[in-house]
């Protein structure tokens, strides 16, 4: 690797302390963390702070989550607050977060802290785990980061420096016990949160994906990856299946008012309690409904464009439709919005692609 002495000699052993002591000087300064001094003085985090961030960091970059971090903690103080908070509150706080099946997760996890437990986390990782919404990777870092339980914490980051430094040949996810096996034989017993943290950090900082600094990195004398082969060549990932295609159609319909029409999805499955335009089932079959034949009333629709979205599982190219202004026409379901305040409705970003598509200055920043 370009600009990288390779070590001259075979790998050392890694250690937590030699880990923990570049975390002291090098940690990130997060909005839910504790410093490392804090908590050598026995000062401990938030478990609220602490569970709210890994819910939301699921998937989505730290950059992104400050900002939706700091509006939940402070409209919602306390997991009593958050618990008591109408769903439909919540899920528009969320919007724009994405994968929205974590913020449903997260009202059901705050109903049962604030009624089952007295609005104070379980301190375990079976006591976690038993919580909605929270699986292992949560219960893990929860456990070591809120209550210093000597979890192994695994996530991308983490997984990422683990297969480099021991140079883990089977392909992800298949190997994910294994590396899991080599968190556990490292995580300390006397500080295993600012481990797990450092872990984190260094995967986010120092080795990562492309062009990893190891140079900089506190593992260097002890990486097999760095010693034996490139290191960017880890984790080694199983080849990715083509995503599904499926099609639609999304129709944005606008009254005299300078309304538009919105509908409420069920609270189950994609996207479940979200807001959104009425659109035709989303399907892969070319013999649905997928097109201007699937509009909610009849009325001179007109083609503006058309937009994608990439979920986890599938593909979704919508054609959107426009009709207005024009007088309110009966529907069956659905209310209406004044196009100046969408910004606070629980609109996904798949919906706001679609409205911009159809009204530009709605949500200018947002392209199909």
């Amino acid at each position: 690797m370009t600009g990288v002495t390779l070590p001259s000699k075979a790998p050392t052993r890694p250690t937590a302390a030699t880990l923990l002591a570049w975390y002291d000087r090098h940690h990130r300064e997060l909005p839910w963390r504790i410093s490392p001094a804090a908590a050598k003085r026995g000062v401990r985090p938030d478990p609220y702070h602490i569970w709210m961030s890994e819910v939301m960091l699921q998937q989505t970059t730290v950059a992104a989550v400050k900002a939706y971090f700091a509006k939940f903690v402070s409209r919602w103080p306390t997991v009593k607050d958050l618990a008591e908070a109408p769903n439909e509150d919540v899920m528009a706080a969320w919007a724009g977060l994405g994968y929205y099946a974590r913020a449903r997760n997260l009202k059901k996890c705050a109903e049962a802290v604030a009624l089952e437990h007295g609005g104070v986390f379980p301190d375990t990782e079976e006591g976690l785990r038993a919580l909605p919404g929270i699986g292992d990777y949560t219960s893990a870092a929860v456990a070591a980061i809120a209550f210093n339980r000597p979890s192994a914490v695994m996530d991308g980051n983490v997984e990422r420096v683990i297969s480099r430094l021991f140079a883990i040949e089977a392909p992800l996810p298949g190997s994910k016990p294994q590396m899991k096996a080599k968190v556990a034989e490292l995580t300390p017993t006397d500080r295993p949160g600012d481990f797990a943290q450092a872990m984190m950090d260094l995967g986010a900082t120092i080795c990562t994906p492309k062009r990893p600094a190891c140079a900089l990195c506190p593992f260097n004398d002890a990486c097999v990856a760095l010693a034996t082969d490139e290191p960017e060549r880890f984790p080694v990932k199983a080849a990715k299946k083509a995503k599904p295609l499926r099609l639609g159609a999304a129709f944005i319909a606008v009254d005299r008012e300078g309304q538009i029409l919105l509908r409420k999805r069920i609270d189950s499955g994609l996207l479940g309690g979200m807001t959104e335009v009425p659109t035709t089932e989303w399907t892969s079959r070319q013999d649905s409904e997928t097109g201007i034949e699937g509009a909610p009333f009849p009325a001179d629709w007109q083609a503006a464009g058309a937009i994608s979205h990439v979920f986890t599982h599938f593909e979704l190219r919508l054609s959107v439709f426009r009709v207005g202004p024009i007088d309110r026409p009966p529907v069956n379901h659905g209310f209406w919005v004044p196009v100046t305040e969408l910004d606070g409705q629980a609109l996904p970003t798949v919906m706001k692609k679609a409205i911009a598509a159809a009204i530009p200055t709605a949500f200018p920043t947002l392209k199909g």
